[in-house]
């Protein structure tokens, strides 16, 4: 899969539709493929962080720093996985594990207190007080049956977060 979407075969397309869990189709595939060019400006494969930046909404996306994680040195296909789990077609537990991946910082396959701290810290900024974050997160925990010293597996942290619906979707635009 070279620089330039001429490059893209339908072998291509498909292997990558296939990686994706087929939530995406062909014709927006292609169009990823594009977006991913313009976004590779030196043509080197994959996106640095720079490159992943340059797109505004991602730059003053409170949570960048632990998206930059995720994507940083992503090849097309490792691109369209990340962003698969915000396609409308994802499913429910498609999208729960993506936001898991985003508050399990070390990657350990679980997420502590702190974890989650740090993330809502992300999130909220200024607006609340470490305090109350604190407050609020524990309450959340407790009503789930969770405590503070609990460390989530991504099965407790979707009944933590699965009642309260989560709609995470892109549009890609078909050219």
């Amino acid at each position: 899969m070279g620089s330039t979407s001429s490059m893209l075969t339908q072998y291509d397309i498909e292997e990558v539709q296939e990686n994706c869990h087929n939530l995406f189709s062909q014709q927006e595939i292609v169009s990823l493929y594009k977006r991913f060019c313009q976004l590779d400006r030196n043509a080197k494969g994959f996106i640095s962080a720079d490159e992943f930046l340059s797109v505004p909404e991602l730059a003053t996306n409170p949570i960048s720093q632990r998206l930059l994680k995720m994507v940083e040195g992503l090849n097309f296909k490792d691109f369209v996985a990340f962003l698969s789990a915000f396609s409308a077609r994802a499913t429910m537990q498609q999208k729960m594990e993506f936001i898991f991946k985003v508050y399990d910082s070390d990657r350990n396959g679980k997420v502590s207190f702190n974890d989650i701290l740090e993330v809502l810290r992300d999130l909220s900024g200024s607006f609340l007080s470490d305090q109350q974050r604190e407050k609020v997160l524990t309450q959340v925990l407790q009503e789930s049956g969770y405590s503070r010293g609990s460390y989530l597996t991504l099965d407790d942290f979707s009944k933590v977060l699965g009642s309260h619906g989560l709609k995470m979707e892109v549009e890609v635009p078909i050219d």
